[in-house]
C-alpha cells in the first residue's frame, strides 16, 4: 500500500516549509521510500498545544517537537499576546532553556519568531532551570515566557513550556486561544538566529540580573525575619543531584547563601549536564532506582541526608537515613513536612484565618487535615501547577496570605520566589526546617512521625497502569461511570460503600449543592477523572495522564497506625483493579 494522495501532500507541504535539514531528510526518506505508516506517525495528527504547552518525541513531522513546530507555536503565542494584551511587545517575552538535546536551538527560533513580530527578548544567555522563567515574568513584568523543556521526560524528548504575564502557567482560554493563533500563522517568517548571536536592540541578555534577584527571594523565604543569612545547623551533612541536568549551579549558590556550602557533597557522575541521562533509567527521582548513585555516595561519606532535583530542577525528592535503612519520602510526605514548618515559623499575631495552603485533588489529605486543626483556610485545585499558582494568585488578591501549595509529584510552590514548583527554593526551605528540626533532636523523619501523631497516619498505595491508547483509556472511563447504571455512578467499591462521587469529565459531583450537581472544579471532557470518597477514611483519585500513555490511580487511606492505613490502601487498589481497570481483558500493563 503506497503513500495515500493527502498524506503526500502532508509531506510535501513539511518539505516546502521546514528549512531544518535534518529534519527535512527525516520527511523526504520516508516519502521516497513510500513509508506511508512512519509518515502517518510523524505528520499527523499536529502536536497538541495544551495547558502545558507543547512536549513531544524530537522527530520530523507536525506531530513532533522540532524546529518548524517551535516556530509555528511561537509565532502563534506571539499572534495571540498581541491580540489580548496591551504594550505586548514593549513589555516582551522571556525565554529560557534547559540542556536537552536542540533546547538551544529551539529557543533561538522561538526568540527569532518573536522578534520578526517586534517583540522585545528577555533572553537567558545559558542552560537554567525552569522556576527562572516564571520568576523572571514577574521581575521583568514581561507579558509571557517560555521555557523550552521536557522536565523528566526520557532522553528523545523535549518541549514548550509557556508562563502568563502572572508568572503562572496558562490556564483556559488562553491554551485554546493559542493553538488556534498557531494554526492561523504556519507558514515561518524568519529562521535567522543572528538576531541571538549578534547584538540587536529587540534582544537583551538578562539571565545574571533575574539570577540575583531570584536568590535573593529564596533568602527571605527560607528565612524572612530578616535578610541575614540563616544560622543553620553546622553538623547538617546531605548529598545532592542534580540528575544530569541543569539544577547543580542553582543548589551551589543556594547553599553559598545559606552559609553550608561544605556540607554539601554532590554525586559527581550526575553533576554536570548530560541530555543523554547516562546513569538513570530515567531521569525522574520518582522512578525506582533512581536514587541509587546518591545513595551509594551518601553511604561512602556516611551522610545521612539526600536531597535530588530532575532535570530542570524544578521537582525536589529527599529521602533520609532511619536505623540503617534508607526512607525515600514521598512527595506527600516531603509535602506536609513544608507545610507543617512554614506554618509553623508564623508570627502569633498573623489571623490564622488569613493563611492559605493548597493541593491539588491527587494530593494528600494531610494538608487539610492540618489546615482544618490549625483554622487556616485549604484549597483543592486539579492536577497541575498551572490550576495550584493561577489559584494562589487568585487567593492573594481575595486578601489571604498564602503559605504553599504542593502536588504528590514531587512538586513545591514556596509563594514568595514563584508561583509554580521549585526544587531550589524548596530544597533552600527544607534545609532551613531540618535544622530548625535538629535544635529540638528530630529529623525530618521523626517530626514527620509526630505529625502523623498529630494528623492520622495517611498512606498511599498510587500506582500507575500503561494503556496502549487514548482510545483505550476513554474505553475503560466509560465503562467505570457505566456500573452504576442505571444510577449516576456506582455505589460500591469491594466492601466499602462510595460516599461521594466526582467525575470531572461529565461534571457530576455527588457532594455538590446545585440541582445539577456541578462540581465546583472545572470541567473538561477532553480528559478522564473520577475522584471518590468511602466514608472518612478512604479517598481515591483515578485520572489518564495529559502527557504520557498511562492511566493514574492515586490512592490514600487514613488510620490510627501506618500498617492499617496502608493495609487500607492496598484493599483499595485492588479492588479497582479487580472490579474497574481489569489490566488483562483491556490491554493495560502495570507498572
Amino acid at each position: 500500500m503506497g503513500v495515500s494522495p493527502d498524506l503526500k501532500e502532508l509531506a510535501e507541504e513539511w518539505l516546502r516549509l521546514d528549512k531544518d535539514k535534518f529534519t527535512r531528510d527525516e520527511i523526504y526518506r520516508a516519502l521516497v521510500q513510500g513509508d506511508a505508516a512512519e509518515l502517518e506517525r510523524r505528520l499527523r495528527p499536529r502536536i497538541a498545544f495544551g495547558t502545558a504547552g507543547l512536549r513531544g518525541p524530537m522527530q520530523a513531522g507536525f506531530a513532533c517537537m522540532n524546529s518548524l513546530t517551535v516556530i509555528q507555536a511561537s509565532q502563534g503565542l506571539a499572534a495571540y499576546l498581541l491580540d489580548t494584551e496591551k504594550d505586548a511587545k514593549k513589555r516582551g517575552v522571556v525565554i529560557g532553556r534547559d540542556a536537552r538535546h536542540n533546547s538551544e536551538k529551539f529557543a533561538k527560533l522561538a526568540a527569532v519568531a518573536f522578534v520578526a513580530k517586534g517583540f522585545k527578548v528577555w533572553w537567558y544567555e545559558t542552560p537554567s532551570h525552569t522556576p527562572l522563567v516564571p520568576f523572571g515574568v514577574r521581575e521583568l513584568g514581561a507579558v509571557a515566557g517560555v521555557m523550552v523543556t521536557a522536565s523528566h521526560n526520557p532522553a528523545r524528548d523535549n518541549g514548550y513550556k509557556v508562563y502568563w504575564e502572572n508568572g503562572c502557567q496558562i490556564i483556559p482560554p488562553h491554551d485554546a486561544g493559542i493553538a488556534k493563533a498557531i494554526l492561523e500563522n504556519l507558514e515561518p517568517v524568519s529562521w535567522d538566529t543572528s538576531v541571538i548571536d549578534e547584538p540587536s536592540l529587540l534582544v537583551e541578555g538578562s539571565l545574571g540580573l533575574v539570577r540575583d534577584r531570584y536568590h535573593k527571594a529564596i533568602q527571605y523565604a527560607a528565612h524572612p525575619e530578616d535578610h541575614a543569612p540563616v544560622k543553620m545547623d553546622p553538623n547538617l551533612r546531605f548529598v545532592y543531584t542534580p540528575m544530569h541536568g541543569v539544577g547543580l549551579r542553582a543548589m551551589q549558590r543556594c547553599v553559598e547563601d545559606l552559609g553550608i556550602a561544605s556540607q554539601m557533597v554532590v554525586v559527581a557522575s550526575q553533576a554536570q549536564p548530560d541530555p543523554d541521562f547516562p546513569t538513570v533509567k530515567f531521569p525522574n527521582p520518582e522512578e525506582k532506582g533512581a536514587l541509587d548513585l546518591a545513595i551509594a555516595t551518601a553511604d561512602a561519606s556516611s551522610i545521612p541526608l539526600i536531597l535530588a532535583s530532575d532535570p530542570d530542577a524544578d521537582r525536589l525528592a529527599a529521602a533520609e537515613k532511619v536505623n540503617g535503612k534508607w526512607h525515600i519520602f514521598t512527595g506527600n510526605q516531603l509535602g506536609i513536612l513544608l507545610a507543617s514548618y512554614l506554618l509553623s515559623r508564623t508570627p502569633p499575631s498573623t489571623p490564622r484565618g488569613q493563611l492559605a495552603m493548597l493541593a491539588s485533588t491527587v494530593s494528600s489529605r494531610m494538608l487539610s487535615a492540618l489546615a482544618e486543626r490549625e483554622g487556616i483556610h485549604y484549597s483543592e485545585t486539579l492536577t497541575g501547577f498551572k490550576w495550584l499558582g493561577n489559584t494562589a494568585r487568585d487567593l492573594s488578591h481575595s486578601g489571604y496570605t498564602v503559605l504553599f501549595a504542593f502536588e504528590e509529584a514531587l512538586g513545591y510552590m514556596i509563594p514568595q520566589t514563584v508561583h509554580d514548583k521549585d526544587s531550589i527554593s524548596a530544597a533552600a526551605v527544607f534545609l532551613t526546617a531540618t535544622s530548625y528540626w535538629s535544635s529540638q533532636n528530630l529529623t525530618p523523619y521523626t517530626q514527620l512521625q509526630r505529625l502523623y501523631e498529630k494528623l492520622g497516619f495517611f498512606e498511599d498505595a498510587n500506582t500507575y497502569l500503561v494503556s496502549p491508547s487514548s482510545a483505550t483509556t476513554t474505553k475503560v472511563f466509560t465503562a467505570i461511570r457505566a456500573l452504576g447504571a442505571p444510577a449516576p455512578y456506582p455505589t460500591q467499591l469491594g466492601s466499602r460503600k462510595i460516599t461521594r462521587w466526582r467525575n470531572l469529565t461529565t461534571g457530576y459531583d455527588s457532594a455538590s449543592t446545585r440541582e445539577d450537581h456541578a462540581p465546583e472544579l472545572p470541567v473538561d471532557r477532553s480528559a478522564q477523572m473520577i475522584t471518590c470518597e468511602m466514608g472518612e477514611t478512604a479517598r481515591f483519585t483515578v485520572r489518564g495522564s495529559g502527557t504520557e500513555p498511562k492511566i493514574k490511580l492515586y490512592i490514600e487511606c487514613v488510620g490510627t497506625s501506618s500498617e492499617e492505613a496502608k493495609k487500607a490502601a492496598n484493599e483499595v487498589l485492588g479492588d479497582l483493579l479487580r472490579e474497574w481497570f481489569r489490566p488483562e481483558e483491556n490491554g493495560l500493563k502495570r507498572a
